[in-house]
């Protein structure tokens, strides 16, 4: 897009008077940079990305609450990770990690292990253990 084109709609940018850095071409073709408070499309991608990671954090709760899995699956979703990248964090395959988001397998969990996560996800040991879901 031309660089007069850059779109300047009201985005989460625009809020905080924060403008975004894009590539766009100047009258001559080349690429050059510009500033931008927002994208509608974009802002509205984003709006919807939000809303299912914050649904998704919700119903990691719900389940931690109700006894299907442990709080490893709660954190998880709240720290924005998948099983790839936790296990990779905790230096665990995926299967074992999985393992751990059976309630009776957590409850088993050494402290040196329960400390991989607590230290992946920058809480304690304790809150870790003692989730609470009220």
């Amino acid at each position: 897009m031309k660089k007069d084109e850059v779109p300047q709609d009201k985005g989460n940018l625009s809020k905080s008077n924060m403008k975004e850095l894009v590539y766009a071409t100047d009258e001559n073709g080349s690429y050059t940079t510009a500033l931008s408070t927002g994208w509608e499309p974009k802002t509205i991608a984003l709006s919807n990305s939000i809303d299912e990671i914050n649904e998704r954090i919700a119903a990691a709760k719900e389940q931690v609450k109700s006894g299907e899995v442990s709080p490893i699956v709660y954190f998880m979703e709240f720290s924005k990770m998948d099983i790839s990248v936790l296990s990779s964090y905790v230096g665990m395959w995926q299967w074992r990690v999985k393992r751990h988001f059976k309630p009776v397998v957590f409850a088993k969990l050494s402290d040196k292990i329960l400390q991989k996560y607590a230290e992946t996800f920058n809480i304690s040991v304790e809150e870790l253990r003692n989730f609470k879901t009220d």
